[in-house]
C-alpha cells in the first residue's frame, strides 16, 4: 500500500520523464508499447494506456515500471526520484534559441483551465496589463519558431508580386486596390512620461477608422521610409485580417504597445487578438518591403552591411529586423533599445539573455553590453562588437553591429542586430566551447576586455567569411569583451560593481 500511494504522488513526473525518455531515444507511443510487449505482454502498456501515463492521466504499476526499467535499461529508482536531474524532465527542443523553458510539473497543474484561472490574478498582482502579457506570448512565440512564417511571406509575396523596390507611390496604388482610403492629418510630438517618471516625445503616425479609412499623420511626408512601413502595415491588417472591428495604431517615440500605461491590469481577450493581429501585419510590411529571397540576395552581394537601407530607402529598424529572417542562418538577436532601460522591439532566435526587458529596469545592467555602449559614442556610424557572455554555465560568443539613430520625434535610440557565433564555430569543425573558453580567460585576465589573438582570429575569420557577415570581420578586429546580465553576475575581475 505504501509503494501504492508513492507512486500515485510521483506519477505526474514520471509520466514528464517516461515521455522525454522515449523521445530522446526516438521512438514513438507504438514503439515503446510493442518494446515492453517483448520484455513481458502482461505488464505492458497500450498506447492509449501509455499516452495517460505520460500526460499524467494513469500511474503505472511497479511491475510496469519495471517493465520500462529494462527498456530502457534504468534502475528502478531512477523513475522514483522526485529530484532528477534537470534534462530527465525537460523536453529537448528540435531548434536552439528564443525564450528558455521550464518543465511545468506536476503536469495537472498547468492545464489549460488552471492556467486560464490563474493567470489574470498573476498579472493582477505584478502589475503587468494585459497588453504587456500579449506581447511576451506573441515574443516567445516568434522566438520559438526562429521567425518562420511562410504563410505571412507568402501573402506578402502576393500582393508586392516580390518587388524589392516598391515606391510610396506603388504603396499608394496597392491601398487603392485593397479598398482602402487616406486621410492625412496635423498632429505634432507630445510628451508622455513612464512609470518610472522617464519623459519621452511620441507621436501617433497613422491609424485606422472604420469602414476604411487609413488616417496618415502629414509628418510622414517628410520619412517616406517611415511612410512606406505604416502604408504596409496598413495593407496587411486589409489583406490579412477583417477591417470590421479592427483596431490599428502606429506611433513612434520611446513607447510601443507593450509599454504603453494601461488603466486596467486584467487582460482583456481583445488586448491579445490586437495584439496579434499587429504582429502578423508589422511582420507581412517587413515581408512587402524586403521579399525573402531578392532581399536575402541582395544582403549576401552587400555582406549584410546595415546601411543597405538606404539603398532600398526603408527604415535601418525594417531592414535589420528583415536580416533575422532571411538569413539562412538561424541563430540571430535584435534589439531596438531606449534610454534609460527600455527595449521596444526584442528579438531572441538565438536565446541571448537580456541585461533589462520591457516590463521592468534593473539597477545593475552591464554597461559593457553593445548598445549601452553605442548611447555614448560621439560616431554616427555603425560599430561591430565582440562579446562573451556566460548562458546556463556556458560562454557564448556572440557578434552584433550597432547603430544610434534619431527616430521621427528625435528620440535617440539604439538598433542592434547580432548573431551567437558558436554554432557557427562548430560548424567548421572547431570547438566552440575551446576558442570562446580561451578568449573569455584572456578578458578576464587582462580586466575584461582582449584583443582577440592571431591563431584564434584566423579561425574566426574563416568563420566569418563563410557566413559573408562584413561586420564580424570587423569585430574581430576590436576587442572582445566580457558581458553579464546583471552585476551580480559580473565575471570580471575585480568585479565592475564592487564597492569599497
Amino acid at each position: 500500500m505504501k509503494k501504492s500511494s508513492e507512486l500515485m504522488r510521483k506519477s505526474h513526473f514520471l509520466g514528464t520523464k517516461i515521455r522525454n525518455l522515449r523521445k530522446r531515444n526516438h521512438l514513438t507511443l507504438e514503439d515503446l508499447s510493442a518494446r515492453c510487449i517483448r520484455v513481458d505482454p502482461h505488464t505492458a502498456p497500450s498506447v492509449s494506456y501509455l499516452s495517460m501515463i505520460e500526460r499524467g492521466k494513469r500511474t503505472p504499476s511497479s511491475d510496469m515500471l519495471e517493465n520500462f526499467a529494462e527498456v530502457f535499461q534504468k534502475p528502478l529508482s531512477w523513475f522514483l526520484d522526485t529530484d532528477p536531474e534537470p534534462d530527465a524532465i525537460t523536453p529537448q527542443k528540435g531548434r536552439s534559441g528564443g525564450i528558455e523553458g521550464m518543465a511545468l510539473e506536476p503536469n495537472f497543474l498547468f492545464s489549460n483551465d488552471i492556467l486560464q484561472i490563474a493567470i489574470p490574478e498573476m498579472l493582477s498582482q505584478t502589475g503587468i496589463s494585459g497588453r504587456q502579457f500579449a506581447h511576451l506570448l506573441i515574443r516567445a512565440h516568434q522566438e520559438h519558431h526562429q521567425n518562420h512564417f511562410p504563410d505571412l511571406e507568402r501573402a506578402a509575396d502576393e500582393v508586392g508580386d516580390k518587388n524589392l523596390y516598391l515606391s510610396v507611390e506603388d504603396l499608394m496604388v496597392l491601398i487603392k486596390k485593397h479598398g482602402l482610403k487616406l486621410s492625412w492629418y496635423d498632429e505634432v510630438p507630445n510628451e508622455v512620461m513612464d512609470d518610472s517618471g522617464h519623459v519621452f516625445n511620441h507621436l501617433i503616425t497613422s491609424y485606422f477608422e472604420e469602414p476604411n479609412v487609413v488616417h496618415v499623420n502629414r509628418l510622414l511626408e517628410k520619412n517616406p521610409a517611415r511612410l512606406k512601413y505604416d502604408l504596409a502595415v496598413h495593407i496587411g491588417h486589409s489583406v490579412l485580417h477583417e477591417l470590421k472591428g479592427l483596431r490599428c495604431v502606429l506611433r513612434t517615440g520611446g513607447f510601443n504597445t507593450a509599454v504603453l500605461p494601461a488603466s486596467d491590469t486584467t487582460p482583456n481577450a481583445q488586448d491579445i487578438l490586437t495584439a496579434w493581429h499587429d504582429f502578423e501585419s508589422s511582420f507581412f510590411a517587413g515581408a512587402l518591403l524586403c521579399p525573402k529571397v531578392a532581399y536575402r540576395q541582395l544582403l549576401d552581394s552587400y555582406g549584410y552591411e546595415i546601411d543597405i537601407h538606404q539603398h532600398l530607402n526603408i527604415s535601418p529598424s525594417v531592414a535589420m529586423r528583415r536580416m533575422t529572417v532571411v538569413s539562412p542562418y538561424p541563430h540571430w538577436h535584435y534589439f531596438d533599445a531606449y534610454l534609460p532601460g527600455k527595449l521596444k522591439a526584442v528579438y531572441r532566435g538565438n536565446g541571448i539573455p537580456l541585461p533589462w526587458g520591457n516590463m521592468r529596469s534593473v539597477e545593475d545592467p552591464c554597461q559593457h553590453w553593445a548598445v549601452f555602449r553605442k548611447f555614448v559614442a560621439q560616431s554616427q556610424q555603425s560599430s561591430a562588437q565582440l562579446s562573451i557572455l556566460n548562458v546556463n554555465g556556458k560562454p557564448h560568443l556572440y557578434c552584433c553591429e550597432s547603430l544610434k539613430v534619431n527616430d521621427l520625434v528625435e528620440n535617440a535610440h539604439v538598433l542592434c542586430a547580432g548573431i551567437d557565433l558558436n554554432p557557427a564555430i562548430d560548424a567548421q569543425g572547431i570547438s566552440a566551447d575551446e576558442v570562446v573558453q580561451e578568449l573569455q580567460a584572456l578578458c578576464i585576465k587582462q580586466g575584461g576586455a582582449s584583443v582577440v589573438p592571431w591563431h584564434l582570429k584566423k579561425q574566426l575569420m574563416s568563420v566569418a567569411k563563410i557566413l559573408n557577415i562584413n561586420w564580424i570581420d570587423r569585430g574581430i578586429n576590436n576587442d572582445v569583451r566580457v558581458i553579464c546580465t546583471r552585476g551580480t553576475a559580473c565575471p570580471r575581475q575585480p568585479s565592475c560593481y564592487e564597492t569599497g
